[in-house]
C-alpha cells in the first residue's frame, strides 16, 4: 500500500518505474496520434445505448492524463473532459500487462480500443492496447480533498489546472471572451494594432511605472502603463478605428482588483463623443454576456445583473448627493465646503489638492462601492482627467465616463482632449504635482504634443479591464483566478 508513504518516497517509487520503462523501451514516445478527444467522443455516441454501440463497433484512438484507477477501470482527460477505460488483464498481450502494473495516476498515456457501454450504462474504450507516454514523477494531489490550498492554485497554476475543472472553465470563457472583442470591433470598422510596450515617456494614466534600462542606448526606459498616446497619434496618422488588446504594467500595490501587469482593451474612434462611446459599451456588454454565457442575466458573487436593461447614468456630484445622506449642492461648489466634508467623512486630503480631486477622493471612498447595479458615472473634474476634453459649459468638468458594475470599475472613456495648447498646459500642471511628489502624476510628453499640433480630429477613447472583465463574467472574487500565472511574492527557504 501506497497511501501511507511520503511524497518523497511515492516519487523515488515512481523513478524506479521510470528506470524500469527506460530499460525496456523509449520511456517518452512521440508517436501516438490520437483520433478522437472526449467532447467528441460524447457527441459522436453519448446518445447511443449498449446494442447501437456493439453493432457500430467504432475504435477510438484517445489520449489524457489519468485521474482515477479503480480496479480494470482507469479515467483519462484531456483539454475537453474525461474518457473512461477498461483495461482487462486477460486480454492485454504479457509486454501490456507488465506495463499496466507501472500506470500511476497522473501518467499520460495512448489507447485504442472499441466504445461500448458498461452494464452500468457508462460510455467507455475497451482497450486492446495502450503506451504510457509521459511519466508523472510527483503525486497528484488527494482526489477527494482536491487542491484548494490557493496560495498553491497560483503558484502552480498547472497542477490547478489539472485538478479543479472550474479553474480550467475559467480560461476557457477567457480565452472566449478575448475572442469576442476582437470580433466585435473588427465587425465595427476598427483595426488592431500594436503599439511599443517600453516607452521612453510613461503616459496615458495617472500610475507609477515599472522603471528598465536599454543597455545598448544607456538610457532609462519604463514599461508601458498605457498605449493611450501611441493610439491616438496613429489617429492624427488617419486610423481612424483603432483598437488594442495590451498587456500594460503599474507600479502598485496587490490586491483582489489589481495585478502589476494586467490586460486592458483600448480603442479610439474619430468624429464620435464619450456618449457614443457609453452606447457602444453597453451594446458590447450585452452582445458579450449573451455570445460567452448565453444569457444577458449573469450572477457576480451573489449580486444578479440583467445586462438587457438600460445602464444607469449619474454625474460624480449628482451620485454623491444620491449615496451620501445630508450632503447638499453647495458642499460641492468651492474647496473649503469639499475639504470639510471630507474631513466629516473621514477622507485623508491635503493641500495640495484642488476641488475637483477632493470630490474625486469623497466619491470613491464613500460612494464608488455602493453603484451595485450597472452605472455610467458622468462629469469627472477636470483636475483628475488630464487627457479628457473639458465640458463646453463648464470648464471644471470633463466629457468623460467610468462604468462602474458591483462597485468597480470596468471601463474608462471620454471624449478626446484634441486642444495641442490645453494639452500642454495640463502637461505642465501634471508635471508641477511629479515634482511636488506625486508619484503617479503624468510626465510632460513634448512629442505627443506634436502630434496633436498636426491636428487629431474630434475624437472618443475607452479603456476596458480585460481582467475584471473576466472576473465578471465568470464570477471570479479575485483578480488572481483570472490569471494563469498572477504574481506572487517569492517563497523564501528557512
Amino acid at each position: 500500500m501506497t497511501e501511507h508513504l511520503d511524497d518523497n518516497q511515492l516519487i523515488s517509487l515512481r523513478r524506479d518505474k521510470l528506470a524500469s520503462i527506460r530499460a525496456r523501451r523509449n520511456a517518452f514516445p512521440n508517436d501516438f496520434r490520437r483520433d478522437i478527444v472526449a467532447l467528441e467522443l460524447d457527441n459522436q455516441f453519448g446518445d447511443k445505448d449498449r446494442e447501437q454501440l456493439d453493432s457500430i463497433g467504432h475504435v477510438a484512438r484517445v489520449a489524457g492524463r489519468v485521474i482515477r484507477m479503480r480496479g480494470p477501470f482507469l479515467v483519462i482527460q484531456d483539454e475537453t473532459g474525461p474518457i473512461q477505460l477498461y483495461l482487462n488483464n486477460k486480454t492485454l498481450s504479457e509486454d501490456q500487462a507488465a506495463e499496466l502494473k507501472l500506470l500511476d495516476l497522473g501518467d499520460i498515456i495512448g489507447a485504442e480500443g472499441v466504445v461500448f457501454r458498461t452494464g452500468k450504462g457508462e460510455l467507455t474504450v475497451r482497450v486492446d492496447s495502450f503506451l504510457l507516454l509521459t511519466k508523472s514523477l510527483r503525486p497528484l494531489p488527494d482526489k477527494f480533498k482536491g487542491l484548494t490550498d490557493t496560495e498553491v492554485r497560483y503558484r502552480q497554476r498547472y497542477l490547478d489546472l489539472i485538478m479543479n475543472e472550474k479553474s480550467r472553465s475559467v480560461f476557457t470563457v477567457r480565452s472566449r471572451i478575448v475572442g469576442f472583442l476582437r470580433r466585435y470591433f473588427s465587425e465595427h470598422g476598427f483595426m488592431e494594432v500594436e503599439t511599443p510596450m517600453m516607452h521612453l515617456i510613461p503616459g496615458g494614466a495617472t500610475a507609477r511605472p515599472f522603471v528598465t534600462h536599454h543597455n545598448a542606448l544607456d538610457q532609462e526606459m519604463y514599461l508601458r502603463i498605457a498605449p493611450e498616446l501611441f493610439l491616438k497619434r496613429l489617429v492624427v496618422g488617419g486610423f481612424e478605428r483603432v483598437f488594442e488588446i495590451n498587456r500594460s504594467f503599474r507600479n502598485e500595490g496587490l490586491s483582489t482588483r489589481h495585478n502589476p501587469e494586467f490586460t486592458m482593451l483600448e480603442f479610439y474612434q474619430a468624429y464620435a463623443d464619450y456618449e457614443d462611446l457609453m452606447d457602444l459599451t453597453e451594446d458590447l456588454f450585452r452582445r458579450l454576456a449573451v455570445e460567452v454565457i448565453g444569457t444577458p442575466a449573469i450572477t457576480y458573487q451573489g449580486s444578479d445583473y440583467d445586462l438587457s436593461q438600460p445602464f444607469d447614468r449619474l454625474s460624480v456630484n449628482d451620485a454623491i448627493l444620491k449615496y451620501c445622506p445630508g450632503v447638499s449642492a453647495d458642499d460641492l461648489e468651492d474647496r473649503g465646503a469639499a475639504q470639510a466634508l471630507a474631513e466629516r467623512f473621514g477622507v485623508a486630503v491635503d493641500a495640495s489638492m484642488g476641488i475637483g480631486k477632493i470630490v474625486m477622493e469623497i466619491f470613491e471612498e464613500k460612494v464608488e462601492h455602493q453603484l451595485d447595479r450597472p452605472t455610467f458615472i458622468t462629469s469627472y473634474p477636470t483636475e483628475v482627467s488630464p487627457l479628457a476634453r473639458r465640458n463646453d459649459e463648464n470648464p471644471d468638468i470633463t466629457d468623460r465616463f467610468e462604468l462602474i458594475i458591483g462597485g468597480r470599475e470596468m471601463a474608462n472613456g471620454f471624449s478626446e482632449l484634441n486642444d495641442a495648447e490645453d494639452q500642454a498646459e495640463r502637461f505642465r500642471a501634471q508635471a508641477q504635482r511629479k515634482d511636488a511628489g506625486d508619484h503617479e502624476a503624468m510626465h510632460y510628453d513634448d512629442d505627443y504634443i506634436t502630434a496633436l499640433e498636426y491636428g487629431m480630429p474630434p475624437t472618443a477613447g475607452e479603456g476596458i479591464g480585460v481582467d475584471r472583465l473576466v472576473m465578471l463574467f465568470t464570477d471570479s472574487p479575485s483578480i488572481r483566478d483570472v490569471l494563469l500565472f498572477p504574481h506572487m511574492r517569492p517563497q523564501h527557504d528557512d
